[in-house]
This record gives structure tokens, C-alpha cells and sequence, in this order.
């Protein structure tokens, strides 16, 4: 089983960092996620538990299923089928306020079921491949929620900060 984890700061609030990662279909602002869908609402919150997203990536497709919701602090999910094949842990995202904004920590475990190669199929490819497409989908999480907060940012007399 080898494990992804990708960390960064978001300079926004903690809320809006959360709902902008809860929607999956703010994944495409990733070069590498051609198609993100809500196949099915959650419970008490589109992307509540129970909720169903359908993921099409330049390196496979993904049904996830969201399992806990603790907005805005937490979701987890897990892959219940994909294409290639893989087995699937716990995926996690984590929200923490921190003095630069928001920390978001993105952790998932994976198994490719390749006879012979796959643990280092999965450790060599998949491993660095994985935490790029989530380091990507942060990326543009920053870049859209930083830029609102410095378009709408004033300084202390009220007027709009340079």
C-alpha cells in the first residue's frame, strides 16, 4: 500500500477553502482532471456523506464516494471503482486555520493490482503522478480563492489594498 499526502496553504478563510475542495467539479481548473461530476447528493450538503463523484483524469477514471463530512474541517471518501484498477484506502482532506490562511492536507492510500510489478508500478509512477494531479488541484484552489481575497482587500482607511 503506498500513501500520497500533499500539504498547502491557501491564503482564505477556512470555510470557503473547504467548499471550494468539497466541489468536485472545481477539479478541472487542473489541466490533468478533463471531466469532475456530482453523480449523487450527500446528505445534509451536496457533497455530504454518501455523496457519489465521478472523476475522468489523463490517467484514469474514479467513483468515489464521500464517507464522512465534517465541514469545514474534514471530508474523507473512498474510490469504489476505477479504471486502471486499483485498490483504494481512506482518501482524506483536512482543513486547519493556520496564520497564513488555510492548511489543506490531502492523503490517500493506493494499491495497484499488477502481478509482479505493482508495488513498484505504484511507488515509481502512480506515487508521484497521484500527488502532482492533487498538488495541481490546489494549486488552482489558491489561485482562485487567493485572488478574490486580494481583489476585495482594503486597507485600514477603507480603501481597496495595491
Amino acid at each position: 500500500m503506498e500513501t500520497v499526502t500533499v500539504r498547502r496553504v491557501v491564503e482564505a478563510p477556512i470555510t470557503e477553502v473547504f467548499d471550494w475542495c468539497a466541489t468536485t467539479t472545481n477539479y478541472t481548473r487542473s489541466p490533468y482532471v478533463l471531466r469532475a461530476r456530482l453523480a449523487r447528493p450527500g446528505q445534509g450538503a451536496p457533497y455530504g456523506v454518501g455523496a457519489v463523484r465521478l472523476h475522468t483524469w489523463l490517467i484514469g477514471r474514479f467513483h468515489e464516494r464521500i464517507t464522512a463530512y465534517n465541514a469545514p474541517y474534514d471530508f474523507d471518501y473512498t474510490v469504489d471503482r476505477s479504471f486502471p484498477p486499483a485498490r483504494h484506502e481512506l482518501g482524506r482532506m483536512t482543513f486547519e486555520e493556520v496564520p497564513e490562511g488555510t492548511l489543506v492536507v490531502w492523503t490517500t492510500g493506493f494499491e495497484l493490482p499488477v502481478p509482479l510489478v505493482g508495488a513498484a508500478l505504484a511507488r515509481r509512477v502512480a506515487k508521484p503522478v497521484i500527488a502532482h494531479v492533487f498538488g495541481t488541484i490546489l494549486a488552482a484552489a489558491a489561485t482562485d480563492l487567493e485572488a478574490v481575497h486580494r481583489k476585495g482587500a482594503r486597507d485600514a482607511r477603507g480603501r481597496r489594498a495595491r
